[in-house]
């Protein structure tokens, strides 16, 4: 399995030569339009840098190897009053396990932690006013313990909404010796890939 950072919370997963693109975006300050190739496209929830399926060209006929569950969620702490519903999706191939949390907005249940733990790859916003913050994403990543974090949905140099919170709102809470930078904006999800929090490269 292979991970490639598109932007904002957007991710291509790849295995076996099929590709899955996780919410496509548009109109994101300092980021391309979603532009990309793929045999399936999920998005978290309805919003523009969510749910931009007309960037994400469908080359329908081939079996999937993933398996794909879901788990709701809500994209704000008030049952989804002021956003709405979230859709938290966990993909299977390979004998790996990545979550995508899309915009999570509150702490997550019992049973909702219980069905996400432990996965190999989580995908996890951290930027805050939509999403959780820097220090409810780390303790998000304390309780579903997975094997490896990848933060998204935050804003950078030159790029995201300029009212969400920066990536070291999020890294400020591990040691630095759980930080890792990745040199571009793809990962493979292979025994090479650190255990910790594992920081694509932007995008060019």
């Amino acid at each position: 399995m292979r991970i490639s950072w598109l932007g904002h919370a957007c991710f291509a997963v790849e295995h076996e030569g099929y590709r899955v693109v996780i919410d496509p975006f548009c109109d994101v300050p300092g980021c391309r339009d979603v532009s990309a190739e793929a045999e399936e496209v999920l998005c978290s929830h309805g919003h523009f840098d969510h749910a931009y399926t007309k960037g994400v060209t469908l080359h329908l006929g081939k079996e999937s190897p993933f398996t794909v569950e879901t788990v709701d969620t809500f994209h704000d702490e008030k049952g989804g009053a002021l956003r709405g519903r979230n859709t938290v999706h966990i993909l299977r191939a390979g004998g790996k396990t990545l979550v995508h949390l899309g915009d999570l907005g509150h702490p997550l249940s019992a049973g909702q932690a219980e069905k996400l733990r432990c996965c190999d790859v989580l995908l996890i916003p951290v930027g805050g006013v939509y999403t959780v913050d820097g220090a409810a994403a780390a303790s998000v990543v304390r309780a579903l313990q997975p094997r490896t974090a990848i933060p998204m949905h935050y804003r950078g140099d030159g790029f995201g909404f300029d009212n969400i919170g920066t990536l070291d709102d999020f890294l400020c809470h591990f040691a630095a010796d759980e930080v890792h930078f990745a040199n571009g904006s793809t990962v493979a999800v292979d025994e090479a890939l650190p255990c910790g929090v594992v920081v694509p490269a932007f995008p060019v």
